[in-house]
C-alpha cells in the first residue's frame, strides 16, 4: 500500500511542483478522516492542490468561492416552492459532496462560516428543521489568505478547531519554479490526471487507519502534551480534548502510511506542528506561535 501512496504523491507532484511533504500531509489528513486548512498568500497553488487531490482520489467535488455577501444557504442549500407539486423542494448546496473546497474561506463572514460547523463535526446538516446526512467520505479543504490582507474575517476558534490540520505551501524552490515557468499553466496537466482510487478505496483506507494500535504509554504521552499546554503560562488557551483526538488520528494515519499497524511517538511528533499550530496562541500577544516554538513543546514534555 505504501507504493500506492507514493504513486499518488508522484501523480500530484506532476502539477504541484516541489511540495511532496505538503502532499503527504494532505493525504495523512484525509486518511485520518479530518479536514484540511491551507493558508498562504495568493498564487502559491492552494486551490490547485485541492483540485489535484480530488482528481487523483476519484471523489466527487464541489467548490464554493467565499465572498463577504455569501449566505449560509449558498453552502447548505435552500427549499424552493414548486408550482406543479404545490410544495417546497429542497435543492442541496455544495456541502453535499465528498470533497468540498471552500476557497478563501476567511473572506466569508462569521455567519456564513458557521454553516460548516455541524457538517465538519457530525457529517450532517440541519436545514429548516430537518437533518440530512452527508456523503461518505466527506472531506473539507479550505484555503485562506493571511489575516493581515484586506477583506478577510478571522476564523473563530470553534471553526479552526474543526480542521484536523493546517498547512502552508510556501514559495517553490528554484528548480521547481523553473519547471513551472517552462511548462506554463497547469490546466492542461489537470486534464491529464486519472483517478488512482475510488470512494470505496478511501473509506476502506480510513477504516484501516482507525484499526492502527495505540499503546497506553502513547496515550499518556498525548495527555502529557495536552496537560503541558493547559498549565503553561505561554499559551492563551490549552489544547482541547478534540485536539488530542486529532493528534492521535493523524499519528495513526502517518503510521499506516509507513506500513505499520501501530503508532509510535515519532509519528505523533512529526504531525504535531500541523495539528496544533492553528489551535495555540501566545498568552501575551494573542498571536499564533512560530513552528520552532511549537516544536520546543516536545523538548519540555518527556517521552514515555
Amino acid at each position: 500500500m505504501n507504493s500506492k501512496f507514493d504513486q499518488i504523491v508522484a501523480h500530484v507532484s506532476k502539477v504541484v511542483l516541489g511540495k511532496e511533504d505538503q502532499i503527504r500531509l494532505a493525504l495523512t489528513c484525509l486518511l485520518a478522516g479530518g479536514h484540511l486548512l491551507i493558508e498562504d498568500i495568493p498564487g502559491i497553488g492552494k486551490t490547485t492542490l485541492a483540485k489535484v487531490l480530488y482528481l487523483c482520489l476519484g471523489l466527487n467535488f464541489r467548490r464554493i468561492q467565499c465572498t463577504s455577501d455569501m449566505l449560509p444557504g449558498d453552502i447548505l442549500g435552500v427549499s424552493v416552492f414548486e408550482r406543479k407539486s404545490s410544495s417546497f423542494l429542497f435543492h442541496p448546496g455544495p456541502i453535499f459532496s465528498q470533497v468540498m473546497l471552500a476557497d478563501e474561506i476567511n473572506r466569508a463572514t462569521p455567519k456564513t462560516q458557521s454553516a460548516l460547523l455541524e457538517a465538519m463535526e457530525e457529517r450532517q446538516v440541519t436545514v429548516e428543521g430537518k437533518t440530512r446526512a452527508l456523503e461518505q467520505p466527506f472531506f473539507v479543504i479550505a484555503t485562506q489568505n493571511p489575516i493581515e490582507q484586506s477583506g478577510t474575517f478571522p476564523l473563530p476558534e470553534s471553526q479552526l478547531d474543526r480542521f484536523l490540520m493546517r498547512i502552508d505551501l510556501g514559495y517553490p524552490n528554484r528548480a521547481a519554479e523553473k519547471k513551472l515557468l517552462s511548462q506554463g499553466e497547469t490546466r492542461r496537466s489537470l486534464a491529464d490526471l486519472k483517478p488512482l482510487l475510488t470512494s470505496k478505496d478511501v473509506l476502506m483506507l480510513q477504516q484501516q487507519v482507525g484499526k492502527v494500535k495505540v499503546s497506553d504509554a502513547l496515550l499518556e504521552y498525548v495527555q502529557d502534551l495536552l496537560g503541558f499546554t493547559r498549565q503553561s503560562l505561554h499559551f492563551h488557551v490549552g489544547l482541547s480534548p478534540r485536539a488530542g483526538l486529532n493528534l492521535l488520528a493523524a499519528a495513526k494515519s502517518r503510521a499506516y502510511m509507513q506500513q505499520r499497524d501501530y503508532a509510535l511517538p515519532e509519528d505523533l511528533q512529526q504531525v504535531m506542528p500541523w495539528v496544533v499550530g492553528h489551535r495555540l496562541r501566545s498568552r501575551d500577544e494573542g498571536v499564533e506561535l512560530p513552528r520552532e516554538r511549537l516544536m520546543s513543546i516536545l523538548l519540555e514534555v518527556p517521552l514515555p
